[in-house]
């Protein structure tokens, strides 16, 4: 099993609208880099579970737990016109862009913000690509180590 961090907006998607999501289940969509696709596409597999973020909001940090519940597929969204993901060089025979599907597993007692994660970045979660400067990508991998850290803030 592999570990991972994704990022959602909570104006855009929040831990609390996959808890209301049909089978508290939805599909991870929009994900428009490379690498971040990547990582979706060729390293996560079916079972392995996420920390939810919430990012660009007034209290960023870890909110939950999820389950990816699908290898990846393609992202239906960069097909259509009418949709805020739609990508017009993304064609449906050669795909370019890719989603998983994403299971609600818990949310965590507290959201586990970024200030205390931040604060060991030189300890426990040195080389965790979320402290890193400049980081901006949606999904990144977490090793086992910092998952089982992170929980233990909790």
């Amino acid at each position: 099993m592999s570990y991972w961090l994704i990022k959602s907006e909570p104006g855009e998607f929040s831990i609390d609208d996959l808890v209301r999501s049909p089978g508290r289940k939805t599909c991870w969509d929009g994900v428009r880099n490379y690498q971040a696709r990547n990582f979706m596409r060729l390293d996560m597999k079916s079972g392995d579970r996420a920390f939810f973020y919430h990012s660009s909001c007034p209290e960023t940090g870890i909110a939950g737990i999820v389950r990816i519940a699908s290898e990846a597929y393609p992202d239906h969204t960069a097909f259509d016109p009418t949709d805020k993901h739609y990508d017009a060089k993304s064609d449906p025979d050669e795909p370019r862009w890719y989603m998983v599907d994403v299971e609600h597993e818990r949310k965590l007692k507290r959201v586990i913000r970024l200030a205390e994660l931040r604060s060991h970045a030189n300890d426990e979660l040195d080389g965790l690509a979320l402290l890193r400067r400049g980081n901006r990508l949606s999904i990144t991998p977490v090793s086992e180590a910092h998952w089982d850290f992170i929980l233990s803030l909790e």
